[in-house]
Formats: structure tokens, C-alpha cells, sequence
């Protein structure tokens, strides 16, 4: 089975980014169409490989569980959002959806930490704790979007799950890349081993 956990995380660091930066310099604009394209982008990313590893499971259940279906959770609501910018709709109503996707986010973080599901569970629990986090506050934050204390303090909390997401990222490439196609490996590889699962999962 192929694991492609990497994508869903690089995907995640990239919407977060998105989402940081159009907190800041985009909401309450008058003219959001030029968003549209980055959100629909990551939106698309999340849903497609999120609804694959929800329902093929590449990575074992407890992860399969927490990336996949927290991935379909944040992928419609960036298509949401990438339909209400470009039609210059209200973001306000998709925040009723965030909210309980953040809450679900902030429990797997939460259980994440407890169970002390990889060596270093600190990093990904925070990191959905964190993006949860926005979930929960993007009612207040959309609705007093003219509070430019409320906007600037949600990009720096997604800038935050962004940077623990992207240390993940990277160790996560690191471990898929130790396989090279001529290595002997590489020739009967068919699951990662534990060592490269442990490191690439948050996983």
C-alpha cells in the first residue's frame, strides 16, 4: 500500500500558510476572487487524499483515522471557501462548520498526546490543537473581521500549527526518501519499515 501521508501534510502546511496570509491582508477586502485559486488548490489536495486514506487506510488505523478524516474535514471547508470568495459570498456560515471540525480537531490532538502515540507526541498534538483551534475561533474572528487584533492573532496561531506541521513535513520526507529505487530495499519494499513509519507519522 502506498503512504502518502507527505502529501497531506505538505498540503496542510501550505493551506495554513494560505489561510495566515489571507487572515491578514484579504478578509474584509472588498474583491476576494484572488484567493479563490490558492484555496481551491489546498481544498482539492485535502479532500481527493483524505478521502483515500479514510477509506484504504496506508498507515495504520488510529493515524488513518486522525489525518484522513481531519484532511476531508479541512478540504471541503477550503472548497467552501473557495466558492463563497469567488462569488464575493459571506465566509461566515462555513465558520459554523469549522467550529466543529476545529472541536474534533482539538480532541485527536488532545487523545494524540495522551496515548503518546509516536516518540515525540508533543509536536503533532499540538499542531492539531492549534489548527483546531482556528476552527474554533473562526466565528469571532470572521464575524469582528474589522478587529485587526482578533485577525493578526489568528494568522500567528495558524503560522504556529504551520511551523510544527512543517518540522513533521520534513522528517516525514526525510524518512520516505532513506529508500532509493536501486538500493536492495527498494526491490522487496512493500510496507515501511517501523523505523521510517515512526518518523513520517506523526504517523
Amino acid at each position: 500500500m502506498i503512504d502518502y501521508v507527505t502529501l497531506l501534510l505538505v498540503n496542510l502546511v501550505s493551506a495554513l500558510v494560505v489561510l495566515a496570509f489571507f487572515l491578514w491582508w484579504g478578509l474584509g477586502r472588498e474583491d476576494t476572487r484572488p484567493w479563490a485559486p490558492a484555496f481551491g488548490i489546498c481544498g482539492l489536495v485535502a479532500t481527493v487524499a483524505g478521502l483515500a486514506m479514510t477509506f484504504t487506510w496506508p498507515i495504520p488505523k488510529p493515524f488513518a483515522t486522525a489525518y484522513g478524516e481531519m484532511s476531508v474535514l479541512l478540504g471541503m471547508l477550503f472548497l467552501g471557501a473557495t466558492w463563497a470568495l469567488a462569488r464575493r459570498w459571506s465566509l461566515l456560515p462555513l465558520s459554523i462548520y469549522a467550529f466543529f471540525a476545529g472541536l474534533t480537531a482539538i480532541l485527536i490532538g488532545v487523545r494524540f498526546i495522551d496515548l503518546s502515540l509516536t516518540p515525540m507526541p508533543l509536536l503533532p498534538g499540538t499542531g492539531f490543537i492549534l489548527t483546531g483551534l482556528g476552527g474554533v475561533c473562526a466565528p469571532v474572528v470572521l464575524w469582528k473581521h474589522d478587529v485587526k487584533a482578533l485577525r493578526l492573532a489568528g494568522a500567528l496561531v495558524m503560522l504556529a500549527a504551520a511551523c510544527l506541521w512543517a518540522s513533521t513535513t520534513c522528517m516525514a520526507y526525510w524518512a520516505h526518501m532513506k529508500v532509493t529505487p536501486s538500493s536492495p530495499a527498494a526491490a522487496s519494499w512493500v510496507q515501511p519499515s517501523d523505523e521510517t513509519s515512526r518518523a513520517m507519522v506523526p504517523s
